[in-house]
């Protein structure tokens, strides 16, 4: 719990206006537990891509450099694949450096003699990206529908995937929620023991301190 309350911004808990120390400790832990929930789902959905790209085209899902999820031939191409959740992944310097590990892929695959064209593809697991704008010169943007598309030949892949990922996730929720109040429980008792005083009244100077105070 400290340790998520290291990583929060405590000037915008204070603008919320969240006096009780349950419902601060509730918004903190939601938001938190959200954040979780995308980057686990975001490994999913990529190893799910990986997988339905091995059974279709026979791809490699280790590819020969870094930061390649996903080698595949198709069309008399070879194609080298970053998988991302979704369109707004990251910033210049990131897009920078996976167009690096393009040209360094396509570079060791040469120097194997290996012929085929290549191409490189930006995959984004969800999204939409206008078909005019998926050019972006040394390589290709695909998002939602075309990407799922692209790695199964199927252009209803995209809605398919939705109902068993649901009923997976229905499974998981069920668990969680019978444990949340516990946890929300507990994590309030901790908080009170350290943030707030004796009248249960949060001690913001001592929160933002646990946050922003140098070492």
């Amino acid at each position: 719990m400290l340790t998520i309350l290291q990583r929060k911004n405590p000037y915008l808990l204070k603008a919320k206006g969240l006096a009780a120390p349950r419902d601060l400790v509730k918004a903190i832990l939601d938001a938190f537990l959200s954040s979780a929930e995308e980057t686990i789902l975001g490994g999913f959905l990529e190893g799910l891509a990986i997988f339905i790209a091995e059974r279709t085209y026979s791809a490699h899902g280790k590819s020969i450099a870094t930061g390649i999820d996903l080698e595949l031939d198709k069309d008399g191409r070879r194609y080298f694949v970053t998988i991302k959740s979704g369109p707004a992944w990251g910033n210049s310097s990131q897009i920078e450096k996976m167009r690096t590990d393009f040209k360094t892929a396509a570079k060791v695959y040469r120097q194997n003699r290996n012929t085929l064209p290549v191409q490189f593809i930006n995959g984004c697991c969800y999204g939409k990206q206008p078909r005019r704008n998926e050019d972006k010169g040394d390589y290709i943007k695909l998002c939602g529908q075309r990407f799922w598309e692209f790695i199964s030949g199927d252009s209803e892949l995209y809605l398919k995937i939705v109902e068993p990922i649901g009923h997976k996730a229905k499974e998981r929720n069920e668990k969680f929620l019978a444990s949340y109040e516990l946890v929300l429980d507990e994590f309030t008792a901790l908080f009170r023991e350290h943030f707030c005083d004796a009248n249960n009244a949060v001690l913001w100077d001592k929160l933002t301190m646990a946050s922003s105070k140098a070492p």
